[in-house]
């Protein structure tokens, strides 16, 4: 069995800079669908953005990928460890879940053979996407894009219907899934 190759991220740790970001599940399969999963993700962004003290801007959980944009708030910082922060947690949840449900068909397909031995696979190997966010003016068109992608998919009719986004909490719904922080905040200061 050959393997594809691995898709590189090139990564700038640049005070100051958000990251617009986006990782995809293992093989884009959709397995973002069931709102256990969806909140694994979330848990995870949470959990990074505490440990990693990151502000997050906007998100979307799609069925098979996640978007995401965030602002360090550290001048050191490496993208590397935000990303795994924010994928191990739902990869290690996944597989625990796989086992304990005795899922073995699926626990099979999300297990990668390399090199003689298995590795289970929830996000796509590689880094994904990073795009670096340096202007104010950016982050809005930003914030747009992530919000309109379940829209431009036709899971919903209006971004703020989509549960699994900041495009809730960004309208007022203070009852939202993931508070988020606010750029304002950080372009004023």
């Amino acid at each position: 069995m050959t393997s594809s190759p691995r898709k590189t991220r090139r990564a700038w740790n640049e005070p100051g800079h958000a990251h617009f970001l986006t990782y995809s599940c293992y093989k884009r399969l959709p397995l973002l669908t069931r709102d256990a999963s969806r909140r694994w993700a979330i848990e995870a962004m949470d959990g990074a953005r505490r440990s990693h003290d990151f502000a997050i801007w906007a998100y979307v959980i799609m069925p098979e990928h996640v978007h995401v944009l965030i602002c360090p708030r550290t001048d050191r910082y490496e993208m590397k460890s935000i990303l795994g922060a924010l994928k191990r947690p739902v990869a290690v949840a996944a597989r625990r879940h796989l086992v304990s449900t005795g899922q073995t068909k699926w626990l099979d397909r999300l297990t990668e053979q390399t090199t003689g031995r298995a590795k289970f696979r929830f996000w796509q190997p590689g880094g994904g996407f990073d795009h670096n966010i340096f202007q104010e003016r950016t982050v809005s068109a930003v914030v747009d894009y992530i919000h309109a992608n379940p829209v431009r998919r036709g899971l919903v009719f209006r971004a703020t219907d989509w549960r699994w986004s900041s495009a809730g909490f960004w309208d007022g719904d203070r009852d939202a899934t993931l508070v988020m922080d606010n750029p304002a905040d950080y372009w004023a200061g």
